[in-house]
């Protein structure tokens, strides 16, 4: 068991904005107990979270985690590491790797590889166009039986209405 107290608890789902402890229990929170108190008779570790907020885990819409392709500059072990240490649960990595994540394969070996070496949950933004060249579209609904959750060039527009209008969205 864990204790999480005396911090600002943020909760918006439960609508709580109070100074009070959290009691963790197999990494699921079990109590709130506001103000500062430690619950009596407690067995376990207690983090002092005095002055701290205590929020559920962040998420990070718009990360680089760079692999495949670029791990010299940061990889999904590493990447997801980084996020957990500042509070994120989970992120959402961009498909500017090498090669793009405009393929099923690459959306797979992200999720593979987040899976064995993750430290936060990592979805897949697959390419909206192939190569992120702004020429052809991506098959989105390849992209998303594969396990993307949506769709980006990173920065760069289609700038081709008629590229744009050559693939129908799988979420119509």
């Amino acid at each position: 068991m864990l204790l999480i107290k005396g911090g600002r608890v943020i909760d918006p789902a439960g609508k709580r904005d109070e100074t009070g402890s959290i009691v963790l229990e197999n990494g699921k929170v079990k109590d709130f107990i506001p103000g500062d108190q430690t619950p009596k008779g407690f067995k376990g570790s207690v983090i002092d979270a005095s002055g701290k907020w205590v929020v559920p885990g962040l998420i990070d819409m718009h990360v680089h985690l760079r692999d495949p392709g670029y791990e010299w500059k940061e990889d999904i072990r590493t990447g997801t590491k980084a996020a957990a240490a500042g509070g994120f649960s989970s992120v959402a990595c961009m498909a500017n790797t090498k090669p793009v994540n405009d393929h099923p394969e690459v959306t797979r070996y992200i999720r593979e590889t987040a899976e064995r070496n993750g430290a936060a949950d990592v979805f897949p933004v697959a390419a909206v166009t192939r190569g992120m060249g702004g020429k052809e579209m991506s098959d989105f609904a390849e992209l998303a039986d594969a396990g993307a959750v949506a769709f980006s060039d990173d920065g760069k527009p289609v700038e081709s209405a008629p590229v744009a209008m050559k693939r129908p969205s799988p979420f119509d």
